[in-house]
């Protein structure tokens, strides 16, 4: 069977895990279940994901770099060790600022 998640009961670094492509934003699931996932990403400067709402609250864990995260129309900018929870149903978008990777933390609710 073949799994895009991360390899259970091994230690990892996430900044480790992940390189950045030129041009390109690079995802990596780490664990996705009914419940929610886990994702990891690296932006290489400039990149974005666009303007978008999530029927379920996203916390932000800055790993490496520098970006933005926006938030009902209101700017962040965050850096390494940085964490931010976007809400459920509020527009949201992240900006590559610089070269930057983030661990994405999706949780559903009924």
């Amino acid at each position: 069977m073949i799994t895009n998640e991360f390899s259970k009961g091994k230690v990892f670094i996430f900044n480790n895990e992940i390189e950045y492509a030129n041009g390109s934003i690079v995802s990596k699931i780490i664990l996705k279940k009914e419940t929610g996932n886990v994702t990891l990403f690296a932006f290489d400067k400039g990149q974005n994901l666009s303007e978008h709402t999530a029927p379920f609250d996203a916390m932000v864990q800055v790993i490496d770099g520098e970006g933005e995260v926006i938030i009902n129309k209101e700017t962040f900018k965050v850096k390494t060790g940085d964490t931010i929870i976007m809400p459920a149903n509020i527009s949201h978008a992240v900006n590559a600022t610089e070269k930057f990777k983030m661990l994405l933390t999706m949780i559903k609710s009924n």
